[in-house]
């Protein structure tokens, strides 16, 4: 019996947006679940694509086995059964038997079985439904049947509202509890919606086009340059999105509202490629292509600092237009509607392959991040025009381009002629403007960018690169200042640590080496140590959360008892070694180090402690699972009596003094801020910083001497601020915050929105201190 199109149409739309709204929702759901595990390091993000990446290949090769070898009724009762399995899972959760992540390389292989006995089942099934329902749809008597790929257009939109949704609705307004029960309940209500378009395809007369393109088994069928071709188109900007992600990430906060503007972007190219008359035309975005490459190689290589967040949108948008361009192609040669599956199959492999060479095999060879560069040049390769020249002009063209490439890339030049400032910037600039002039040539541009990079990489303008370390919770670098006067540690873009080499004459300093950079002795973190003692007495025990060069080991004396708590084996490995940095050697040698993520470590714990640090920033962005009301509750249950837990939360980017002063009222404490101003003895110059933290005690006279000074100032929670805890979290509020403090004009203009009101919750329950 024939079906009315229109409701035939409505029901696999509402499926098919439905499903893909699911897949792309729990996506940041359950990596925000994970992310405690792991530190809040943004390479759990990283593994969290390659593990959905591979779940969407295997659900689209079972669709096309599905739809290939089984179709008809079968194929719907199969899905149907796969589909009630999933409920097994409901609501989602972490597997508590998985165990406790490692420490070393081997993180990302135990983040990726988690992600397997977690939601593997559920992914896999919402992962098939995208083809297998454009399949369904296909064998309908639908006028559209024949070509259904505008589905996928849809699919992409519920895809991307999921996603852009989250950090702006979902996540300020929900917890992590209401969201795993809300999405349970969605799940059942699709099930239903696929039964339905089970029947409806059951009972609809196949239409003459479908049957005539299914009965055509010759007619444009792949090759196996179709599907290298998808593979790569595909590949390239799924690498790419890694990619960008990690690198936003690293600047301002492993969360979901950092994660989800890329991913969303790139669904966003899907939807537009695959319309019918595309809202941004595919020649219009090949046209303006190489403007965004050539601004996005020229910040990159000229390390461009300033404006952060006008960087960040460059590098979003470039992403954007590079992707746009390379799905535009893979959208130009698709098949017919007969290979849907398989082409489905083919671009889902390639984007595993863009997730794992970016997300797992990058991180493990190369010690910077060079895959970055490497994909911009690759994605070049894939606009259209690529091939050899083939009139008197062109190749003429080439010849010069080939002959400059040559010179700058042989080895050696670089160090050799590019040595100041000055000549690097004119050099560059040179090449920048050659790359314009050959945009329209793919190899020769992809070849003066890939110098430009080269270039970039070679020169050291007033430091020296002593060594780079890639682990998987981070790039870390080491350098010294041209003078040799410091050695300086640096995670992704931030200073975490320097040791001053020689005095202001030029001498070797011998022994225990001068307290720098946070850690100087007049420093916020130096006056509360100070502080603590003389309350104390006599020895203090103090942990501190976040090792770094080692630097804090300097404040003990002969019998304190110091540990620290660190969570990159790489990091203990650098500051234990002398060749690199000294303090612990000069200092305290014997110094107990944990490994581990420090919530996991501290829970287990029986230690108290006078002083609580925690100083455990990734570059600049901030461990938002160590800044919850439940990881305060941890660290009061290790503190001693009169004890104070202090964090450090210097950020370029984020207000999160009063986001500390929530989560210790929350626990029952009292909090005092310390942001004064640089002094005369804090100059950037010399690695003498200023800093901002936050001490948090059970009562005020814990505080002791740091009561009566004036540099610390009381703080107390905002009663339009949400707390933070392991549901909740707000980043785009802090993010705000940060700007109004920067802009105060900005507070007159635009009045802050108030966050979701909430209770007061009331105490977390503490053991009693030892």
């Amino acid at each position: 019996m024939p079906s009315h199109p229109a409701l035939l149409l409505r029901v696999y739309a509402a499926a098919i947006f439905l499903s893909a709204a699911l897949l792309f929702a729990v996506q940041p759901m359950f990596t925000k679940m994970v992310l405690p595990r792991l530190g809040g390091t943004p390479s759990v993000w990283s593994v969290a694509m390659v593990f959905f990446q591979a779940m969407l290949l295997a659900g689209y090769a079972y669709a096309h086995v599905l739809t290939s070898y089984l179709p008809g009724k079968r194929a719907v009762l199969v899905h149907l059964g796969v589909m009630a399995a999933a409920t097994l899972f409901l609501p989602l959760s972490i597997a508590s038997w998985w165990g406790n992540p490692p420490a070393d390389a081997t993180a990302a292989i135990w983040l990726l079985g988690l992600f397997a006995v977690s939601i593997g089942l559920p992914f896999f099934a919402l992962s098939a439904n995208g083809p297998l329902l454009q399949a369904w749809f296909a064998r309908t008597d639908h006028p559209a049947a024949a070509d259904p790929y505008f589905l996928y257009a849809a699919s992409n939109i519920g895809s991307f509202l999921a996603l852009i949704s989250y950090p702006f609705a979902v996540e300020p307004l929900t917890t992590l509890g209401q969201q795993r029960w809300t999405w349970a309940l969605f799940f059942l209500l699709l099930i239903a919606l696929i039964a339905w378009c089970g029947e409806l395809m059951r009972r609809s007369p196949r239409s003459a086009a479908a049957i005539a393109l299914e009965d055509d088994d010759t007619a444009s069928a792949p090759t196996w340059r179709d599907a290298a071709r998808w593979v790569m188109l595909a590949a390239i900007p799924s690498a790419l999105l890694i990619s960008v992600t990690a690198h936003i990430s690293t600047d301002v906060a492993a969360a979901p509202f950092m994660w989800v503007i890329p991913l969303a972007l790139y669904l966003v190219t899907f939807v537009i490629v695959f319309q019918t008359h595309p809202i941004l035309p595919h020649k219009s975005m090949v046209a303006i292509e190489p403007l965004f490459i050539v601004a996005l190689a020229g910040v990159m290589v000229f390390e461009m600092r300033q404006y952060m967040f006008a960087i960040l949108a460059l590098y979003v948008l470039a992403f954007f237009v590079i992707t746009i361009v390379c799905h535009g192609e893979l959208s130009r040669h698709r098949p017919p509607a007969r290979h849907l599956t398989v082409f489905y199959m083919w671009m889902s492999a390639g984007g595993v392959i863009g997730g794992i060479f970016a997300g797992l095999i990058a991180p493990n060879i190369f010690h910077s991040v060079v895959e970055f560069p490497a994909l911009v040049v690759l994605a070049i390769l894939c606009r259209p025009g690529l091939g050899l020249p083939t009139d008197t002009r062109k190749r003429l063209l080439w010849l010069g381009v080939v002959a400059v490439v040559a010179i700058a890339a042989y080895p050696g030049i670089a160090d050799r002629y590019v040595t100041d400032e000055r000549t690097f910037n004119w050099t560059i600039g040179a090449m920048l403007v050659i790359a314009g002039i050959v945009s329209g040539e793919p190899l020769p541009f992809a070849a003066v960018i890939a110098v430009v990079f080269i270039i970039g990489m070679a020169y050291k303008p007033d430091s020296e690169v002593r060594e780079m370390m890639r682990s998987f919770f981070g790039v870390h670098k080491i350098t010294e200042t041209s003078d040799g006067r410091f050695r300086v540690f640096l995670h992704g873009t931030t200073i975490h640590g320097a040791e001053q080499l020689r005095d202001d004459k030029g001498e070797p300093i011998a022994g225990r080496p001068p307290m720098i950079t946070y850690y100087h002795p007049n420093s916020p973190m130096g006056v509360t140590v100070k502080a603590v003692r003389q309350r104390v007495g006599g020895p203090i025990r103090v942990a501190v959360v976040g090792l770094g060069t080692g630097t804090f080991a300097c404040f003990a004396e002969p019998g304190d008892s110091f540990k620290f708590y660190e969570i990159d084996a790489s990091v203990q490995k650098m500051a234990r070694d002398p060749h690199y940095f000294s303090y612990l050697t000069e200092c305290a040698p014997d110094v107990p180090i944990v490994l581990g993520d420090a919530r996991l470590t501290l829970a287990q714990s029986e230690d108290q402690y006078d002083l609580m640090i925690l100083d455990a920033f990734s570059s600049d962005a901030i461990p938002i699972h160590l800044m919850t009301r439940e990881a305060m509750a941890i660290y009061l249950s290790r503190l001693a009596p009169h004890g104070i837990v202090l964090m450090h939360i210097s950020n370029r980017h984020m207000e999160l003094a009063s986001v500390v002063a929530g989560i210790a009222h929350a626990n029952g404490l009292t909090s005092r801020v310390n942001n004064r101003a640089a002094r005369d003895d804090e100059e950037d110059v010399n690695y003498v910083f200023t800093s901002t933290v936050v001490i948090s005690a059970r009562e005020d006279a814990d505080f002791a001497t740091l009561g009566d000074d004036a540099d610390w100032r009381v703080i107390s929670p905002d009663p339009h601020q949400r707390i933070w805890t392991d549901d909740y979290s707000n980043v785009v509020g802090a993010i705000l915050r940060q700007y109004k403090k920067a802009h105060p004009q900005a507070q007159a203009e635009e009045p802050e929105q108030p966050e979701a009101p909430q209770d007061e919750p009331a105490p977390v329950p503490q053991p009693k201190p030892q």
